[in-house]
């Protein structure tokens, strides 16, 4: 491995890491040599992906992290710190989804989404870089997805909180730069996922949706794994305040519309 790539030494947090492309980025991460400290909202539910992270031979603990809850936020990393000493890279990818209609949105749904993907990376965010920036040096990756840069009806809630990670991003990037810590946004296309699994059973759509991708394919987790390690190594040194799109180039024609069933 080119050492710029090189993790070894790194202590990493990703959050929302029981499944879906949370335990993507961690493996990606640790098989890049990083030490892992991931999250979810019940420590259970990370039980799985501890017995696939720790095969492969880093150090892996697990916390209980709301990123709705400030107390949850600042008590979380403060026990990630005091187990590993330090935090060198956050992946804020804990986040939500809820699929209407806009004139079926309700309040609760807005705040749903807004306070788990947009409020919630931010407060992470500044919990964490505490320590980065007195150690003058560290590593943000808040995660995006293609509607920071396209809208989709049904989406009006996740696009509006995905949009506000990109603006998010850029305002870290230069308020903390001057301190040594690096804000990026890695923005994935349309992957399979837990959450949108039932779409990808109709092969018809699936059909449909590819021919609006130009290479011809939905994303697969590996197809991330590059990029992940990208932002969070020396690599990136003189890389912030960017948004990173991972999207097969669907975000080419936006003008293009997405099949029935477009919900990410």
């Amino acid at each position: 491995m080119n050492e710029s790539f090189d993790l070894t030494g790194k202590v990493t947090l990703v959050t929302g890491a029981s499944r879906g492309l949370g335990l993507a980025f961690a493996r990606a991460l640790g098989a890049a040599g990083a030490d892992l400290a991931i999250t979810s909202r019940r420590a259970a539910d990370l039980a799985a992906s501890l017995a696939k992270l720790r095969g492969l031979g880093r150090r892996v603990e697990p916390f209980e992290l709301d990123v709705t809850d400030e107390t949850s936020i600042h008590s979380a990393v403060a026990a990630v710190e005091a187990a590993f000493g330090k935090i060198d890279v956050l992946v804020n990818n804990a986040g939500c989804n809820i699929r209407k209609p806009a004139l079926d949105v309700t309040w609760q749904d807005w705040n749903t989404v807004l306070d788990t993907n947009l409020r919630g990376s931010f407060f992470v965010a500044q919990a964490v870089a505490r320590g980065m920036i007195a150690r003058r040096a560290g590593r943000i990756i808040n995660i995006g997805s293609v509607t920071c840069v396209a809208g989709y009806a049904g989406l009006a809630p996740y696009g509006a909180s995905r949009g506000g990670i990109k603006q998010l991003t850029m305002s870290l990037a230069d308020d903390w730069g001057p301190h040594g810590v690096t804000v990026n946004c890695l923005a994935p296309g349309w992957f399979k996922t837990q959450q949108n699994a039932a779409l990808y059973e109709d092969e018809e759509w699936v059909r449909s949706l590819a021919e609006r991708i130009p290479l011809r394919r939905p994303g697969d987790v590996r197809d991330l794994e590059g990029a992940i390690v990208f932002l969070a190594s020396d690599a990136s040194a003189y890389v912030t305040g960017q948004t990173l799109l991972v999207d097969g180039g669907i975000s080419v024609n936006t003008m293009q519309a997405l099949p029935a069933k477009h919900q990410k």
